[in-house]
Order: C-alpha cells, then sequence, then structure tokens
C-alpha cells in the first residue's frame, strides 16, 4: 500500500472494507486482565477517524509553475494524545523516546556534509499493548528533533490503529497561491469522518483520492436518524457510576441538552456515551489513585486546580488535570 505520509509497513489492515482485525503489534502478554471483548472495543475506538476539525493538510508535490499542488490530510500529534487521553485517561498510556543520529550524508547541490536524527518512540497502552516505530530528519533542520519525535510517535500509534485510515489518501491537486496554500482544501469523504465509520463505511483496499459517492451522502442522511432506546438507556445508566455533576456537565457540553431522551440524533447520542464512558474509567483510576493519597495532600491540589470538592468535578479536562496531578506527586513521593 502507498504511504506517502509515512511508513505504513506489512502490517496495514487486511479488511479495509469491513472489520479491523486486532493489529499483529497489540502483545496480549501485556494486557492479562483485558478480556477479549474489551480488548476489541478498545481496538475499534482507536480506529476511528478523528473530527475534520483536527485534520490539516500538506502539499507534498508541486507543478512545474508552482500554481498547483498535491495535498493530503494529516493530524498534529496533539490529535493522537488527546484520543489516548480520552480512551484510557493520561494515566493509562505511556511513551519513551530514544535520540541517535547517523553516519553523516552528503545532500543538496552543495554536498552539504549533514546528519540524520533518528528519534525511536515506543508507545505503550496499559492493558492493551505496544508498539515503537522510528522518525527521522536532517540534523540541520532547527526542528529536527521534534519533527522526528512527532513522526516516531504517530508511526507508532498507526500500529495500534490510530491514526491508521490517513494511509489510505494519496495527493490530489489543487490550486495553490503564491505563498505555495491551498486556495480551496478539499472534502474528506465521509468513510473518514468518526459519523461516516460509525455508520460502517470504509476507504477502498488502495489508497484512493478524495471523493463523495452517492453512499457516503446516504449514510450522512441515516447519521441524523433519531438515537435508539437502547442507545438512550445506556446514557441514562451512567449517571449513577459518574455522578451528577459529570454526568450533567458531559450532557450539556456535547450534547447541549440536560436529559439524554433530548438527543436529537444517533451520532450525538454516540458522543455522548463515548465521552461518560471515558470519564467512568478516568474516575476508576481516580479512585485507586486515592487509596494511597491523604486527605491533606489531596485538598492542596484541589485547590491547585482550583476544584472546590471531587463532587464539584464536572468535565473530562478537569478529572484529566487531577489525575495527572495525583499521578505526578505520586511519582515524586
Amino acid at each position: 500500500m502507498t504511504a506517502p505520509n509515512g511508513h505504513a509497513g506489512p502490517s496495514s489492515p487486511s479488511k479495509p472494507n469491513g472489520i479491523e482485525a486486532i493489529p499483529a503489534a497489540v502483545n496480549h502478554e501485556l494486557a492479562p486482565q483485558v478480556d477479549r471483548k474489551t480488548l476489541e472495543h478498545f481496538i475499534a475506538e482507536l480506529q476511528v477517524p478523528f473530527d475534520p476539525s483536527l485534520i490539516e493538510w500538506r502539499v507534498t508535490t508541486t507543478a512545474a509553475d508552482k500554481a498547483r499542488g498535491q495535498v493530503i490530510p494529516y493530524a498534529d500529534q496533539r490529535a493522537y494524545t488527546d484520543r489516548l487521553n480520552a480512551l484510557f485517561t493520561p494515566a493509562g498510556w505511556t511513551r519513551k523516546y530514544t535520540i541517535h543520529t547517523s553516519p553523516n550524508f552528503q545532500r543538496g547541490k552543495d554536498q552539504k556534509t549533514v546528519a540524520k536524527i533518528l528519534v525511536t518512540c515506543e508507545l505503550s497502552i496499559f492493558g492493551v499493548g505496544s508498539h515503537s516505530a522510528t522518525g527521522e530528519e536532517w540534523s540541520d533542520d532547527d526542528n529536527a528533533a521534534t519533527a522526528a519525535e512527532a513522526q516516531a510517535f504517530k508511526r507508532a500509534a498507526t500500529c495500534l490503529g490510530l491514526g491508521r485510515y490517513l494511509y489510505y489518501f494519496r495527493g490530489i491537486w489543487v490550486d495553490l497561491d503564491s505563498r505555495k496554500r491551498p486556495k480551496k482544501l478539499p472534502s474528506l469523504p465521509l468513510w473518514a469522518t468518526p459519523e461516516g465509520w460509525r455508520q460502517g463505511l470504509r476507504p477502498d483496499s488502495k489508497p484512493e483520492g478524495i471523493r463523495e459517492t452517492a453512499e457516503d451522502r446516504g449514510a450522512e442522511a441515516n447519521a441524523k436518524q433519531p438515537p435508539d432506546v437502547s442507545l438512550v438507556r445506556q446514557i441514562e445508566a451512567m449517571a449513577h457510576p459518574l455522578g451528577k455533576s459529570l454526568y450533567r456537565g458531559i450532557l450539556k457540553s456535547v450534547a447541549r441538552v440536560w436529559r439524554p431522551s433530548d438527543i436529537q440524533d444517533s451520532v450525538t447520542a454516540t458522543r455522548v456515551l463515548e465521552h461518560m464512558r471515558a470519564g467512568n474509567r478516568g474516575l476508576d483510576r481516580l479512585k485507586v489513585i486515592l487509596e494511597s493519597v491523604e486527605a491533606e495532600h489531596l485538598q492542596k491540589i484541589l485547590s491547585s486546580l482550583n476544584i472546590s470538592s471531587l463532587e464539584r468535578i464536572d468535565n473530562l479536562e478537569t478529572l484529566k488535570k487531577l489525575v495527572l496531578s495525583l499521578e505526578a506527586s505520586d511519582q515524586t513521593a
């Protein structure tokens, strides 16, 4: 498979039009406490495309007159970390970098002697598995290490399914302005959006240009259907484990409603349930941490984050900050 924005490698999904298999990178020996059903759920959630608002476009090739160029979509590494935090909490995954330099090469018209910065990232998701990948950049770039780190991290993440769908895009020609920027950005096909993916749409088996088909438009219409009763009940069942503040906070921030029955479409309802499940996992992690934290120390951390009490946490960002702070203080104790 062609990989214009990275190395897809031989571990690319073999069933792009159906249900994805669990990537070979997943190490079951690292996850004995996770049953297969839960593991499959995590892998499926990792494979869901990023929200279109997080997608950026990179010009990879330009025509001789510089008036047109090929662009491909990509996501900043913050989109990757946000997805991992939402699914596993900040305490549920980790990454480790190793930096090397290669022998000097001669490059460019002036045959300048330059080394390469090679960065290996080992990404581990506790209870799921781990994988490592390498990024590279020429050392004469001021941001060589940062660029190589981001590249290595994202490549490792794709081995676990996160962001892999971006490998199915090939460059598409667009008009460029005088600064070699696209005058108009392409539209993503529906399969490359969370809504379309959850409707069952998938890319073709080979990288394709960006297009919207009748199937895409039909799936978009289906996505606007009201949520079924079972989905609403699953959301309602999260009220007790989340607590009133966090439960109401997620309903308000994600769906802008007060009650699950007021949600108008299945896509929004699914998104609400995902956020609530992420919040529940965060609370479970918080309970474990609190077992070794003294009340006085906890109160200091709550005060530093402007949180009056645990019961007042009403959003995932605040919960994430609290878990991070407690983890950091526990490691330095």
